[in-house]
């Protein structure tokens, strides 16, 4: 191991900027550690509550026993949780990053995102992952700011809500994109950003001291975690309804359009690459060769979704641990390293999940009239607003600074709806009501 990496890999605790929070606040009960706060925290909260009602792969209401964006953030954060706790992060603390990374997704998945992206364009655009950072800072009500005025151009404003209040470091772990939009560090044209432009005060206060555009190794920890939770619960939950049929997968043709799914996913790899990835998986001995919906094939699907967690985050842990040694590895002291073979494996589950289960035709089309669902809403509301708005929206219509501000309110009333509530709410102020 180079000088570097044995610096790297030195045990780092987390330090007392770490457990900062943005508003000062003293400890109600003694005997729990700021992370085991903050988990507490986004656990109880109402925005993590509504991920219940919100489509991750097939709509809430559209099945007996769906995953929800809450479920996918449960599984993520117990893959997250057990990989960090190996590598030397603290538990609590990733486990934190992990329940919160999804919390600002919109109702019915990407396809709100992009439609409240769309939306929202003249206010500087939606994602996701910025909404989940202006959740937990500003919209999530636990604590408000204190202060006569403000000390710095960092600090929060008299009165202005500051979210739950989250320590740095798990404000930094849940953070997957640490840039403004259009400031992705390799790719400008790239929609993922992590921050509004109103939001960059708490962004400025929880990366200070930070490596720019960097993330730290607990938000890493997240993002490969959210990767192996979706890609193989997904493949699970498309087996088990009967969309991919397990000898698909060895065809030729269906294995070139699968192919091509798998390329915006891993852009960079060739045919060959994520072929011999797919043949790798299905010459393991867990992988099913059919399903029929028995209690012995649904045990054997359930062990096919855990052995591939333990394949992927294995690989992740022997490969962090041969590049950085057996110290602690917490915050800026490295980074998750996950073989390209096991990235492309990933890739190609990702695919199969788009292709048998997304792009199927009914899905297309219920896509379509989301689309649309979303767009009626941001006009209606916006045209009559404060009309329709919930009376926390309603206030801060009231307070908004300007028309951007204004905007910025209606699609933050539109974002934190679930799917159920955005039917109704559209039924009642549009008048058509569909499911």
């Amino acid at each position: 191991m180079d000088d570097t990496a044995h610096r790297l890999a030195a045990p780092l605790p987390y330090d007392h900027a770490a457990e900062a929070r943005w508003v000062p606040e003293p400890d109600k009960r003694p005997g729990r550690t700021a992370f085991q706060r903050d988990r507490a925290r986004v656990l109880h909260s109402a925005a993590l509550r509504r991920l219940a009602g919100t489509t991750q792969v097939v709509a809430p209401m559209r099945s007996d026993f769906p995953r929800t964006r809450l479920t996918h953030s449960l599984e993520c954060a117990q893959v997250g949780r057990e990989l960090g706790a190996a590598l030397g992060c603290d538990p609590d603390l990733v486990e934190t990053g992990c329940l919160a990374h999804d919390i600002g997704h919109p109702p019915f998945g990407h396809t709100g995102e992009e439609a409240l992206d769309q939306a929202a364009e003249a206010c500087g655009g939606f994602e996701g992952n910025a909404q989940s950072l202006r959740i937990l800072t500003r919209l999530e009500p636990k604590r408000f700011a204190l202060l006569e005025e403000p000390t710095s151009r960092l600090a929060p404003w008299p009165g202005r809500s500051v979210g739950l209040n989250l320590t740095r470091a798990a404000l930094d772990a849940a953070t997957k994109y640490p840039w403004t939009r259009g400031a992705h560090p390799t790719d400008p044209a790239s929609p993922k950003y992590g921050v509004y432009a109103d939001d960059l005060p708490v962004f400025r206060w929880l990366r200070a001291g930070s490596p720019p555009e960097r993330k730290c190794f607990e938000a890493t920890v997240m993002d490969w975690s959210d990767d192996v939770a979706y890609s193989t619960h997904d493949v699970e939950d498309g087996l088990q309804a009967g969309h991919i049929d397990p000898a698909a997968l060895r065809a030729p043709s269906e294995r070139a359009e699968l192919f091509k799914v798998a390329e915006r996913y891993a852009p960079d790899a060739e045919p060959e690459e994520l072929a011999a990835a797919l043949d790798r998986l299905l010459a393991q001995d867990f992988w099913p060769r059919s399903y029929d919906g028995t209690a012995r094939a649904r045990a054997g699907l359930k062990d096919f979704t855990s052995q591939l967690i333990g394949r992927f985050c294995l690989a992740a842990e022997q490969a962090t641990r041969a590049r950085y040694g057996p110290g602690r590895l917490t915050r800026y002291a490295a980074e998750l390293v996950v073989p390209r073979e096991v990235r492309l494996e990933c890739a190609v589950l990702k695919a199969v999940a788009v292709r048998y289960v997304m792009q199927r035709d009914e899905q297309a089309q219920l896509r379509a009239r989301q689309r649309i669902v979303i767009a009626e809403l941001a006009y209606v509301l916006t045209e009559r607003a404060p009309e329709g708005l919930d009376p926390v929206f309603a206030a801060m219509y009231h307070e908004a600074e300007d028309d951007r501000a204004a905007l910025r309110t209606v699609i933050d009333q539109i974002a934190t709806l679930t799917d159920a509530s955005a039917l109704a709410l559209h039924a009642k102020l549009v008048g058509s009501a569909w499911t």
